[in-house]
């Protein structure tokens, strides 16, 4: 068989493979639509198409650099919180207080406590080093903590007493979006050159941890997030069902109508991003990237700055999880730290990207659509079921089945891990893998 007739068999195959499952995952929308109507298959799609934005995100880190980033809950709350501050209503009574000036010290603060921990770590140009420096660092960051917080703590609770919290700046949900995915860039940036040094495993633990803490301050920043008390309703860039029905749609066109346009918005941000990434790893970049994740060691002796390229993917996989959570607050219409769990926005993220195919884009993006669509309906499937079976032991007289409703919602995870088991077992590369063309 000649070199040339190699390449077209083997790409003929996964494309068909491809094709083959994107069509079955349609059917199973359109099922989907045609069982719960056309708005609540608009509402899955608009969600999935954002987790689709997140996979593809996480796709980018572990898929083409083998970086395992279990922090994508913290980005997305991250974005969550960075398109409530652009995009909220102005609060009036914050801005008509004394929050702005006392948030102007602060900030005032914290630019001395930075700059005393700057001359400290540039301490060894006047000839101090060794333990003496070090000491001199600690000494730094407890005194640039403590004139911080000397000024945050009176401003935080004067401005939860007096106007709740700061609010929005009341600019376009887009801004907001993009706002979400360069915040995750600067904190993606900060926790890459501290963490990208460590193992395989350690670098899993560690962004565990950063997650946590992600997590903890947005919680726990009334002043600024509102915390466990939510902020609400989030301002959407297109039309909202209840413009719609003042401008003449009947309630259920409205809520179709509403859903579309923001789904069109939404599906225009994810084929961008997936063209931009795309094109980027078909070329000499994702070529290097490859090397670099296949064996980073030979990578590093031809003279790659592995880390470097790494923080690249880290920084690139975080923006795009930041603006997906943005687009996923903002479509709920509803921003509440204490709603984020692991199980929805960071294993179930990695079960998309596993079942769809790690180094794949396609793989990703067919990922999102298929487990969350599963995620979404495997609920309504197993009430149904559990009624049947509770009328079925109430007839036999062994009682009726308790507590369905939390039952029934419990099933998800039990489905999520068949799911996955499943696809590990056939197919461990996942649905659609990662297709290598090498030159013969």
């Amino acid at each position: 068989m000649s070199a040339a007739s190699t390449p077209a068999r083997g790409w003929n195959t996964p494309l068909r493979r491809g094709l083959a499952i994107f069509a079955m995952v349609f059917l199973l929308a359109v099922v989907t639509g045609i069982s719960q109507g056309s708005a609540s298959i608009l509402l899955i799609l608009t969600q999935a198409t954002a987790y689709a934005l997140i996979a593809l995100g996480l796709n980018i880190q572990w898929g083409y650099g083998g970086l395992f980033n279990f922090a994508i809950m913290g980005f997305l709350m991250v974005g969550g919180a960075a398109t409530v501050f652009l995009s909220y209503p102005v609060n009036a009574e914050f801005w008509h207080s004394d929050g702005p000036l006392l948030l102007g010290r602060a900030l005032v603060a914290f630019l001395i406590g930075l700059g005393l921990v700057w001359a400290a770590r540039q301490s060894h140009r006047i000839g101090l080093g060794g333990k003496a420096r070090t000491a001199l660092v600690v000494i730094a960051w407890f005194a640039a903590y403590i004139i911080y917080r000397s000024q945050i703590d009176p401003a935080a609770a004067y401005i939860e007493s007096t106007a709740g919290f700061v609010g929005g700046l009341g600019l376009h949900p887009v801004l907001g979006w993009a706002f979400g995915g360069l915040v995750s860039a600067i904190i993606a940036y900060y926790v890459g050159r501290i963490c990208l040094g460590l193992r395989t495993d350690y670098l899993a633990i560690a962004t565990i941890g950063i997650s946590e803490i992600l997590r903890a301050l947005i919680k726990n920043m009334d002043w600024l997030t509102r915390g466990t008390m939510t902020v609400s309703p989030m301002p959407w860039p297109t039309p909202l069902p209840q413009e719609l029905q003042a401008a003449g749609f009947s309630i259920a066109n409205s809520f179709v109508f509403a859903r579309l346009g923001f789904l069109a918005l939404a599906a225009v941000i994810l084929v961008g991003a997936f063209v931009l990434v795309q094109r980027a790893y078909g070329g000499p970049w994702g070529r290097m990237m490859r090397a670099i994740r296949d064996n980073h060691i030979a990578a590093d002796s031809m003279g790659k700055d592995v880390t470097g390229r790494q923080l690249e993917l880290f920084i690139l996989g975080s923006i795009l999880m930041g603006v997906g959570g943005a687009i996923l607050a903002t479509f709920t219409q509803i921003f509440d730290p204490s709603g984020y769990q692991p199980i929805n926005h960071t294993f179930m993220i990695w079960v998309m990207v596993i079942v769809g195919g790690a180094g794949n884009n396609w793989g990703a993006v067919l990922g999102a659509f298929l487990i969350y669509i599963v995620w979404i309906i495997s609920d309504p499937l197993a009430q149904v079921i559990f009624l049947n079976l509770s009328s079925l032991t109430n007839s036999l007289g062994w009682g009726a089945i308790p507590e369905i409703d939390s039952r029934a919602l419990q099933m998800r995870v039990f489905v999520l891990g068949v799911v996955i088991s499943i696809a590990l077992r056939y197919a461990p590369r996942g649905l659609i893998p990662e297709v290598v063309r090498r030159e013969t």
